[in-house]
């Protein structure tokens, strides 16, 4: 059975790569559709640049820019608001006309933690998702949006208190919490060995990311076992976004 599309959400440029660079390339590799929607920065900066590198290598097309200021960079969207000010009804929007564009079988995005960090910019994005997910369904929500249409699966990109605890050593910053759900909670453990290269390639484009040490730049300081160790299994917490749609759409099949 072929995979099916997905469309992968997340707050910033890396994201993508870091937390689901591996299933991104299994699928386009099986020949899916893929596509990655970034919450912020403008198109016109190096990051972007990065994000399409990336995207390419990852063979998930052309980025997909809502322009959002970072919360915690203005330069990243000069003259913007930061997607944690933007209204909240102008987001969901934005968020459910890519869904209805690209029609995707899975959404992906970030748990309700925000992955590890916890960055504001990632619980936020996980607020937006799981709003445009529902609505885009809806034909009397946003019909100026496109046709309604209903993923049949959403995956929230997560880590097992077990995953966070090995990887805690390597890329926790000082002083921070990881912050990871209980093992049981985990609904995919998604093993991505064969496309580790593509994504281990795609987290480096990410080049602004490596130079300031950013997560991008405490894996390439690491030892190649200990990368593919951390870089090789993805996590994920299933939804099924409505009870009508059975539950075939597998992120594992």
């Amino acid at each position: 059975m072929p995979l099916p599309s997905l469309l992968a959400i997340y707050a910033h440029p890396d994201d993508e790569s870091l937390w689901s660079g591996g299933v991104l390339a299994r699928h386009a590799a099986a020949g899916a559709r893929t596509a990655v929607v970034t919450a912020t920065w403008a198109a016109d900066t190096p990051r972007a640049a990065e994000l399409a590198e990336a995207l390419q290598i990852l063979g998930a097309g052309k980025p997909r820019m809502l322009g959002y200021a970072d919360a915690g960079a203005p330069q990243s969207a000069p003259g913007r608001v930061r997607l944690c000010d933007a209204p909240l009804d102008e987001t969901v929007r934005h968020l459910v006309a890519h869904l209805r564009e690209f029609r995707p079988g899975i959404v992906i995005t970030h748990d309700a933690y925000g992955g590890l960090s916890g960055h504001p910019d990632h619980v936020h994005t996980h607020r937006v998702t799981m709003l445009a997910v529902q609505a885009a369904g809806l034909e009397r929500l946003y019909p100026d949006a496109g046709e309604p249409w209903q993923p049949s699966a959403l995956y929230l990109a997560t880590h097992p208190h077990t995953a966070a605890r090995a990887l805690g050593g390597h890329l926790a910053s000082a002083g921070k919490a990881a912050h990871s759900v209980p093992d049981e909670q985990v609904t995919a453990a998604v093993d991505v060995s064969p496309w580790l290269k593509q994504k281990t390639a795609a987290v480096l484009a990410h080049r602004t990311e490596v130079k300031r040490g950013a997560v991008p730049g405490l894996i390439a300081d690491l030892p190649p076992a200990t990368r593919e160790q951390i870089l090789s299994t993805e996590y994920y917490i299933r939804h099924n976004p409505s009870p009508a749609v059975a539950p075939q759409t597998d992120l594992t099949a």
